[in-house]
C-alpha cells in the first residue's frame, strides 16, 4: 500500500512505497534532502514527522535520543512509513544548503576506457557519504599542499562510490601518479563539494548538454539524475573529442537515446583520420550546436570544456543564438604539467 508524505514548509507531495525509507523516497520523486552517512550515524538527515506514524529502523542511539522521538524527531535515511506523513525539514536547492566536507577515500576500482583517460572509483568511510549537486567537484589534498579538481561523473542518487574521470597531462604531477604508479585500495584525501556548475532543477526548459572531452564527467551527472528523477524535459546532448577512441564511454549516451525518447545524442569529432571510417558529424562541437539550434531562445544550456570552447560557446550562443546570457552554465577546466583540472 502506497502513502503519500508532504514536505513542510515547502508543501511538496509525493507518493512512497512502505519499504522505501523517507530519505530514498524523496530523492527518488525528485526533492532532495540534506543527509551525511545514509545508515543513521551521522544525524544530517534528522527532521520532525508533524502527522502520521513511522518505523523508525535501524539507527545509533546516540544520533536520534528517546527524548528527541518523543519531540516527534526521526532519521529519514532510516525511518520508513507506516501511514500518510507530515514531515518538516529544509531541502537542498542551492550549494549553500550542502555542507563542505574534507574526507578519506579509498581506491576502490581503476578502468581505462582510453589509453588517456582513466575512471576512478572512490570508496568513502563506512559512516559517510557525499552530498552534492548534479555537476559538482571534488578537490583532491596533495601531501605538498596543492590541489587537484576533478568532476564528479556520478548522479547523486548513486553514492555508494564517487566516480571520476581523469585525462592523463604528461607531466602533470597527479595524473602520472594516477597512470603509473597508484593502486587499487590506495588512500587519498578529497574536500568537496565544489562549484557552482549543476543542474537547475527548477525550470522546465528543454535543455542542451555539451561536453568537451572529460568534461563528459559531469555532463553523465546532469543527464543520470534527471533520468532518474524522470524529468520531462527534453535533452540533446552534443560530445565532443578529436578521435572515435576519445568518445571513451560512447556506448553509454548510445543507450540513453535508445532508452529515453527525450534525449538526443550527437557526437562531433575535431580530427577524425581517415582509418576511423568516421560517418558522423565534424568541426567544433558547439558550431554543431550553432547548427543544429540557431534559436536557443527558450534552452537552457550546461557547458563544461577547455576555456577556450567555453568562451567561444558563450559568446555565439549568446550572440548568434539568441541564448539569455544567464540561462548559460559552464564549468571550465584546463590541463597542464602543474594542475590537472582548474575551475
Amino acid at each position: 500500500m502506497a502513502f503519500q508524505i508532504t514536505i513542510e514548509p515547502s508543501h511538496h507531495t509525493y507518493t512512497v512505497e512502505p519499504d522505501q525509507t523517507i530519505l530514498q523516497s524523496a530523492t527518488d520523486a525528485g526533492y532532495t534532502l540534506p543527509y551525511g552517512c545514509r545508515n543513521g550515524a551521522c544525524g544530517t538527515c534528522k527532521g520532525k514527522i508533524l502527522a502520521g506514524a513511522v518505523d523508525y529502523g535501524n539507527y545509533q542511539d546516540t544520533v536520534l535520543s528517546a527524548e528527541e522521538k518523543r519531540e516527534g524527531y526521526a532519521l529519514f535515511c532510516c525511518a520508513r512509513p507506516l501511514s500518510d506523513l507530515a514531515i518538516e525539514c529544509r531541502e537542498v536547492g542551492a550549494v549553500k544548503d550542502i555542507p563542505i566536507k574534507t574526507l578519506p577515500c579509498r581506491v576502490q576500482k581503476m578502468e581505462r576506457p582510453a589509453p588517456d583517460v582513466m575512471l576512478l572509483y572512490l570508496k568513502l568511510p563506512a559512516n559517510e557519504r557525499l552530498q552534492f549537486l548534479p555537476g559538482q567537484y571534488i578537490e583532491f589534498l596533495l601531501k605538498d599542499g596543492k590541489r587537484r579538481a576533478f568532476s564528479i561523473a556520478n548522479a547523486p542518487h548513486d553514492d555508494e562510490l564517487l566516480q571520476l574521470h581523469l585525462r592523463h597531462t604528461p607531466g602533470g604531477v597527479f595524473t602520472d601518479h594516477v597512470f603509473h604508479t597508484m593502486k587499487e585500495r590506495d588512500i587519498l584525501r578529497f574536500e568537496g563539494p565544489h562549484g557552482t556548475f549543476f543542474l537547475r532543477e527548477e525550470s522546465t526548459k528543454p535543455m542542451v548538454l555539451v561536453a568537451g572531452g572529460t568534461g563528459f564527467a559531469p555532463i553523465k551527472s546532469i543527464v543520470e539524475h534527471a533520468l532518474h528523477v524522470h524529468s520531462t524535459r527534453p535533452m540533446t546532448l552534443y560530445w565532443g573529442a578529436r578521435r572515435p577512441a576519445d568518445l571513451y564511454l560512447n556506448d553509454l549516451p548510445l543507450r540513453w537515446q535508445r532508452e529515453h525518447p527525450g534525449l538526443r545524442y550527437v557526437p562531433v569529432l575535431s580530427e577524425p583520420r581517415p582509418e576511423d571510417a568516421w560517418t558522423g558529424r565534424t568541426g567544433l562541437v558547439h558550431e554543431a550546436v550553432v547548427a543544429d539550434l540557431p534559436d536557443l531562445s527558450g534552452y537552457q544550456v550546461y557547458l563544461c570544456g577547455a576555456p577556450a570552447m567555453v568562451e567561444a560557446a558563450r559568446r555565439d550562443f549568446v550572440q548568434r543564438c539568441r541564448l539569455p546570457n544567464d540561462e548559460f552554465f559552464a564549468d571550465a577546466f584546463s590541463f597542464g604539467a602543474e594542475k590537472a583540472a582548474a575551475r
